[in-house]
């Protein structure tokens, strides 16, 4: 890891939104899709190495607040992400997050980071890394079923690393698929705005569902798949919260990042503890099969893992040296005497 060396070891180097920003126009953003998945594909080729434990949620009526660490035993990091599908009738964001690197060494951060606009990039950079594996050969068509926030960041991802050509939109709202479209527009994609979820997935071979209710929803009925596609799951992502039919999980080869996780949060709690699915870095470390056949019906159930956000900040951390595009915050107490902090506070007293 790159380290930043601030003028003040007690000042941490924060990227605000607006830096963020800055920094995806600075970078590119396909490039930057595609230098986030190469950091994640790398931490996940080094999976067991990290601390790995179930995000920490915080459940109510109307969404849930998560906390998701890990560490590679070297810097810890953490992002704290709501999902509330409400909050669009409101005027506010489904998902907003922060999140921070450490040093284990001594406990101090090295990076306080927004995550609202970096996990949509994660979150896409993750799903086209892993189709990289999971889709059949020469796929040029990917279904976008669910046309919010994350729409064209997938879109892009697909095209990025996968070579997707087209794009098919279909969201129960014309509205979202009028703006996806636009937002695409020019971006190198041909772009089919669908009037239903069937109509998108004409000549589509990978397909992505990313709704936002919460609720045991079927956006995928077992008839609407056939053989041989490439299913990027990404919208069932807490308990109760589901978008395909029992009946196509039980048909498809099953790609998971942490079972502890998916099977709580994911399309698999609705089938049996036990049920047989894959873990992605056994895939990407050669030490399991992904795609055996062109038949094959392969399922990305994707509900994001902590390593994703600790390699996207890493990614994050590396690339801001030297850009202006952070500011160093007075967040850390650092007396002269580490233990005199009540005579540092006295100092600061008005004359």
């Amino acid at each position: 890891m790159t380290t930043l060396t601030p003028s003040d070891k007690a000042l941490v180097p924060f990227v605000s939104v607006d830096n963020m920003m800055r920094l995806v126009h600075h970078i590119g953003i396909e490039p930057m899709l595609r230098g986030l998945a190469d950091y994640i594909e790398a931490d996940f080729r080094r999976w067991e190495l990290f601390d790995k434990t179930p995000r920490i949620a915080s459940h109510s009526a109307e969404g849930v607040i998560e906390l998701m660490p890990t560490s590679d035993g070297e810097v810890y990091g953490f992002k704290y992400v709501n999902g509330h599908p409400k909050n669009t009738a409101e005027g506010l964001q489904t998902v907003t997050a922060f999140g921070l690197l450490a040093n284990v060494g001594n406990g101090y951060p090295v990076l306080l980071s927004e995550m609202t606009v970096l996990t949509a990039l994660r979150t896409a950079a993750t799903s086209a890394m892993v189709a990289k594996y999971l889709a059949p050969k020469g796929a040029d068509t990917m279904a976008m079923i669910g046309n919010g926030a994350q729409s064209e960041f997938q879109s892009l991802a697909m095209k990025a690393i996968c070579g997707i050509t087209t794009v098919r939109l279909y969201d129960t709202d014309p509205a979202a698929t009028a703006k996806a479209a636009r937002n695409l527009s020019g971006m190198g994609l041909s772009v089919v705005a669908c009037n239903s979820a069937e109509e998108s997935m004409e000549g589509a071979q990978i397909i992505t569902t990313c709704t936002a209710d919460k609720q045991y929803a079927t956006i995928l009925t077992d008839n609407m798949v056939g053989a041989g596609v490439h299913i990027n799951a990404i919208g069932g992502d807490c308990p109760g919260k589901t978008e395909l039919a029992p009946a196509i999980l039980q048909r498809a080869d099953i790609f998971v990042e942490y079972p502890e996780q998916t099977r709580i949060e994911g399309e698999i709690q609705q089938l049996a503890p036990d049920h047989p699915v894959t873990q992605m870095w056994e895939v990407i470390n050669g030490t399991a099969k992904g795609r055996r056949s062109p038949e094959q019906i392969t399922l990305f159930d994707s509900v994001g893992f902590a390593i994703e956000d600790f390699s996207a900040l890493r990614y994050v951390r590396d690339h801001i040296e030297g850009s202006g595009l952070f500011i160093d915050l007075d967040l850390l107490a650092d007396p002269d005497d580490p233990r005199d902090l009540f005579g540092m506070l006295q100092r600061a007293a008005p004359a």
